[in-house]
């Protein structure tokens, strides 16, 4: 697929305002949004001459983003087998710009599969120069790749059967609960195990839909990730139509998308892209599209913005 820049001005859609039960929040907003007005540590400034990942898809014309395949609603595949979600359009907003920022240049779209175990190293390697998925932005992270502005916020939680009596992690003390390799929600489990001694055998799957198939199987008791994912699979998955979620909050997750480090021209892209969303209130619209309103694949989340995620927008500089 080509793109190029839209010449039409877009459509200014004001986002629908609503909020989460958000329970002992770990973290303040202000936290949020520090991490949303420094989310690359990158000046954009003295950029200079082209390099990096633009010179790149100069040179080549092409971007390759890279995908999740069970990530709904922010990256996963249709019914055609074919990329789509709420991080998959923010990244195709990016390119969009950087058509632009390249003379208008055609960039044909390479999609590459990731997993949360190798997703940051095809970033850091140049396999992909983009991730479009549900990836925490965090301390650790930003060691070896560069995030964009946060676009939504999610926190750790528990889906259990519903016939379970387990309610809070604390009743998972000697039983076993499925995580995702490679995910923030696995080391927040470990973490909190440990400091409370309960002695939780914590098991691995590959991507999100085996560890659905582990605890549906009965080879956990519950699985461990961000709830709105969690709320995704209930909504999607008809394996998993009789689960809930349950819990408080074991950690706070803002997402960013993923791009190489020490790429400042790059950087100041993707950090105008997002200005420009904010500001056209196009955030607020893809917002609605994938969470509120009925998905491609037929499905509706209902799930409204949090008062957290509506301030980062307006901090990036959607009106009031």
């Amino acid at each position: 697929m080509r793109v190029m820049r839209a010449k039409d001005a877009r459509r200014k859609i004001a986002g629908r305002h609503g909020g989460l039960g958000w329970g002992r929040i770990f973290f303040s907003a202000a936290s949020l949004l520090v991490l949303a007005a420094s989310a690359n540590g990158q000046e954009a400034a003295n950029v200079g001459a082209l390099s990096g990942t633009l010179k790149k898809i100069k040179d080549s014309g092409t971007i390759a983003l890279g995908y999740r395949e069970s990530s709904l609603p922010f990256s996963y595949l249709n019914r055609r087998q074919q990329p789509i979600g709420y991080s998959i359009d923010l990244c195709r907003e990016i390119v969009e710009d950087v058509s632009a920022e390249l003379d208008g240049m055609e960039i044909k779209i390479t999609f590459t599969p990731v997993t949360p175990d190798n997703r940051l190293q095809k970033v850091a390697s140049g396999e992909i120069d983009l991730e479009c998925g549900s990836t925490t932005a965090n301390v650790q992270r930003r060691k070896e790749v560069a995030f964009s502005p946060i676009f939504f916020v999610a926190g750790t939680k528990l889906m259990v059967p519903k016939s379970s009596s387990i309610s809070s992690y604390r009743d998972l003390a000697g039983k076993t609960a499925v995580v995702t390799s490679g995910t923030t929600n696995e080391a927040a489990l470990r973490a909190l195990s440990d400091k409370q001694k309960l002695g939780i055998t914590i098991v691995t799957a590959l991507d999100h839909a085996q560890s659905v198939e582990m605890l549906i199987s009965g080879k956990a008791a519950a699985f461990a990730t961000d709830d709105v994912l969690l709320y995704g699979f209930i909504a999607t998955a008809k394996n998993a139509s009789d689960m809930k979620v349950v819990g408080e909050y074991l950690s706070y997750d803002p997402y960013g998308l993923v791009f190489r480090r020490d790429d400042p021209a790059f950087a100041a892209v993707v950090e105008r892209t997002f200005a420009r969303m904010a500001s056209e209130r196009r955030l607020a619209e893809l917002y609605n599209k994938w969470f509120l309103r009925r998905l491609p694949t037929g499905e509706t989340l209902n799930l409204p913005i949090s008062p957290q995620l509506e301030e980062v927008f307006r901090m990036l500089g959607q009106p009031e």
